[in-house]
């Protein structure tokens, strides 16, 4: 079984390094307890099913797909797909992934840190505020249906 322990935090400072990478992602489910993801990362694909978060915490199975059959799963998602670019920053001990995205979700910008456990310490960069890993609107799967654009 995955499981993925995650923290998601607001970005308030310049990070940029490097080249990014372009996503888009849509979902096929976004049931209560668990979402089923299709993912196209520039020229690569996987299907991700999330469970429910606790603490941070929860069930993550991914697998890669082919690029067209990813292409056309897209078609199938019951709402916007999400569009994004991601770059990928080492600080201390731990790699940092940073979302800008576009569209409807223009001018949020997210910076996540995937952990051992929900209790490992880490350094926080000076470029990342506030902690928003427990407030729901931040998942990729709301931001889809309830954009940045619209909140007040």
């Amino acid at each position: 079984m995955g499981i993925e322990i995650e923290r998601k935090f607001l970005v308030t400072g310049e990070f940029r390094s490097g080249e990014p990478v372009h996503f888009q992602q849509g979902y096929l489910s976004r049931e209560p307890g668990r979402t089923v993801r299709v993912r196209i990362a520039d020229d690569q694909a996987w299907l991700t099913i999330k469970s429910l978060t606790t603490n941070t915490v929860r069930q993550e199975f991914e697998y890669e797909i082919p690029l067209a059959d990813a292409k056309q799963m897209i078609e199938l998602c019951d709402g916007p797909v999400i569009e994004k670019h991601r770059w990928n920053i080492q600080h201390a001990e731990h790699l940092w992934e940073v979302d800008v995205f576009s569209g409807d979700n223009q001018g949020l910008i997210v910076a996540e840190i995937e952990l051992t456990s929900p209790d490992e310490d880490f350094v926080i960069p000076d470029w990342v505020g506030e902690d928003v890993s427990h407030d729901p609107r931040y998942h990729n799967s709301q931001l889809s249906i309830h954009p940045y654009k619209n909140w007040s």
